[in-house]
């Protein structure tokens, strides 16, 4: 029955739930595999490299159908564990067990990689107890949420600020004191800053345990897009080593951003893992049952079907592997109190067995339609490597799509592109042609012009070419096409003209992202001009390349406060409250204006648009939009103003801080007919009583 350094007493223990669960007098551990033909349980010690007992499961007595299971008695919170599995290893029957793997439960709520060798885990046959990664057994919860719970706000809101949990406080100026930095708790010390900004929700870059050794080259994996663990905080973001310490310091960081009035979203990977291809390491899934976790290449089933890029394709639609999400996302709402989910590369969820898109895939409707789930934001990442691309189309009836278009056609339109007006129209009034149903929500248009992968939104006006060079791929890796223009000199610059022109055209993103129709997200670090140094894919980059670099906050000041005015205003106008598409029945009444009232110009050579806002439930309530990307000033003029008010100013980006978004709006003269707007400058007016003071 086992081999062990203790006794130990096994009972028969029961198939549910999964994982290892603390009961009365012991521990219940359950995993499920169809293929295998034996499985062992190996119980370890804190800082021991040999096994304190292994329990080798009786087929007869531990499994019931695919479900291994056993109960120890005597053990509790704080054991380490893992499992060796048996089977065939016949590779071109998608079979690759190999038993002298440790093996990660991929129910484990919290796993410890301390002395993890991700090169020993990838060569065959070679024992990696002592250096394989190990789950922990949990407690039942016994965490004082002192009556938090989710915020369960509805979609409409200021804006979802990107962050990443290391790269936001780790620099050495980020006044967070060493034991903090990079970290749950550094979080905690920077939400006041979060307020100052007023973003209400914060996405966090990959936090489930990931393999950070998986780059190439030797270099970290930073971005943490290799998960291992699809429940467990990632550790190394802890400043709380002891056993179950990331969840409780997880928990605290949710709990105080909750307190502040801020949802907590996870960036969250169920598109692959971090066995990567044929040649990556064997660390949970691939051990435990290749052929039910992965999905593979019918015509050989030795090969894995790549739609992640990285090597591996998720079953996802699979029923283990769709139960397996579920109980993910569930954990960490009803447990862990998030607020919602963005699905990386979300259009692999999509895909069947034989690899091809479903029209209605499971897994996307048992998370659109779970009652635990109800309430929360779930946002997908509407493609994938392999060439899938549904924003348009995505399915269910409440997912919100990160709106790749919008990020496109805005990008063209200030930098200057011809061919733009029209497209810009759609997307600032929520993308209706690109969605279509006029009953859609808006704000399930997550608008973006930047996220991690690709150029900081400084990057976008500072560099015409990528510079990857740090990444050791001779500058292969990461897009050519970035739609960036770099305003008349590549990188840093000490021309005064260029760099003025620099911060009027980030002021000009944020003023078009801002007062869009649909959900705005941008990037830590964007509103104080944040450089990657023209990296647009620093997945690799755990230095001061990725750091949110906290000196920035006071040499950059004036475009943080122009972020922050503008996020208020948004925050106070009706408009961006709307749950129907503008100039929809039930919405805000929109037109088009061009330099002329009236007369758009949706030409090919076009540069510049107007558009006008009236409520719907409030007819004396305007509000005018003017985007000059034209590299002149232009002569606008103004529609007529409601009888008893008139038009103020509320920003404009071509004026110097804080007349760029003054406190109040600033009222025009009564017998303003027309405003100049300043070249690549955008400008905002909003309708006041006559003869008030403002």
């Amino acid at each position: 029955m086992m081999a062990a350094r203790r006794a130990v007493d096994p009972e028969r223990g029961t198939p549910a739930p999964l994982g290892a669960t603390v009961r009365d007098g012991g521990v219940n551990f359950s995993l499920y595999s169809h293929h295998a033909e034996a499985v062992e349980l190996v119980l370890l010690s804190a800082g021991r490299s040999d096994p304190s007992a292994t329990i080798v499961l009786d087929p007869a007595r531990h499994r019931t159908q695919s479900y291994w299971h056993v109960f120890i008695p005597g053990i509790g919170a704080g054991q380490q564990y893992g499992y060796r599995v048996r089977g065939p290893d016949r590779p071109g029957d998608g079979l690759r067990f190999d038993p002298s793997k440790l093996l990660l439960d991929p129910y484990a709520r919290e796993v410890v990689d301390d002395d993890y060798d991700r090169m020993r885990a990838s060569r065959p046959e070679a024992p990696n107890i002592a250096t394989a990664m190990r789950g922990v057994v949990v407690a039942p919860d016994l965490y004082d949420w002192k009556g938090d719970e989710p915020l369960r706000r509805p979609l409409q809101g200021s804006a979802i600020y990107e962050l990443h949990v290391r790269g936001f406080t780790n620099h050495p100026n980020s006044d967070v004191r060493p034991p903090l930095r990079g970290t749950y708790a550094g979080v905690i010390e920077k939400i006041p800053y979060l307020q100052h900004l007023g973003v209400d929700a914060v996405e966090l870059l990959p936090v489930f345990h990931f393999d950070r050794l998986s780059a190439p080259g030797g270099r970290p994996n930073y971005w943490g897009y290799e998960p291992v663990s699809f429940f467990a905080p990632h550790r190394a973001y802890s400043s709380n080593q002891s056993p179950a310490g990331p969840i409780k310091e997880f928990r605290d960081m949710v709990k105080a951003l909750h307190h502040a009035g801020i949802e907590v979203i996870l960036d969250v990977v169920f598109n692959h893992t971090a066995e990567d291809g044929v040649t990556g390491p064997t660390l949970s899934m691939r051990g435990i049952d290749n052929p039910t976790y992965y999905l593979l290449d019918r015509k050989d089933r030795a090969r894995y079907i790549d739609d992640s890029g990285v090597g591996n394709t998720l079953n996802a639609n699979h029923t283990i592997v769709r139960r397996l999400i579920m109980d993910s996302l569930r954990y960490w709402v009803q447990e862990m109190h998030v607020d919602g989910f963005r699905f990386d590369l979300a259009s692999v969820l999509s895909r069947g067995e034989d690899n091809e898109p479903l029209a209605d895939p499971p897994i996307l409707w048992d998370i659109d339609t779970d009652p635990i789930l109800a309430g929360t934001k779930i946002i997908a990442e509407a493609w994938d490597a392999a060439g899938l691309y549904q924003v348009e189309s995505f399915a269910g009836d409440r997912w919100a799509v990160w709106n790749g278009r919008f990020r496109d056609t805005v990008r063209r339109f200030i930098k200057g592109d011809d061919s733009t007006a029209r497209d810009l129209a759609d997307a600032i009034s929520g993308s209706p042609n690109l969605f279509g149903d006029p009953d859609r929500d808006p704000m399930r248009s997550v608008n973006f012009i930047d996220a991690h992968d690709g150029f900081t939104l400084y990057d976008l006006v500072s560099y015409n070419a990528k510079h990857n060079e740090a990444n050791g791929e001779d500058n292969r890796d990461g897009s050519s096409q970035n739609d960036s223009w770099n305003c008349g000199a590549e990188g840093p610059t000490d021309d005064s003209t260029i760099e003025a022109l620099r911060e009027r055209q980030l002021r000009s993103f944020f003023a078009v992202l801002l007062l869009a129709q649909g959900r705005p997200m941008f990037v830590m670090g964007d509103e104080v001009r944040r450089t990657q140094r023209g990296n647009n894919n620093a997945y690799c980059q755990d230095n001061e390349i990725s750091w949110f670099d906290w000196d920035l906050v006071q040499a950059n000041g004036r475009l943080f406060d122009f972020v922050a005015r503008l996020l208020r205003f948004r925050r106070s106008s009706p408009f961006y409250r709307d749950e129907r598409f503008w100039a929809y029945p039930g919405g805000a009444d929109v037109t088009w204006h061009g330099v002329e009232l009236h007369r758009p110009d949706w030409g090919d050579a076009s540069h510049s648009l107007a558009f006008e806002l009236v409520h719907a439930d409030d007819p004396n309530t305007h509000l005018y939009v003017v985007f000059n990307a034209y590299w002149e000033p232009l002569q606008f003029e103004l529609p007529p103003a409601p009888a008893t008010r008139c038009w103020a100013l509320a920003a404009d980006t071509a004026a110097p801080a804080p007349d760029d978004v003054p406190p109040t709006p600033r009222p025009l003269p009564e017998d303003t007919e027309r405003i100049v707007v300043g070249p690549r400058s955008v400008a905002v007016l909003g309708t006041v009583e006559r003869a008030t003071s403002i």
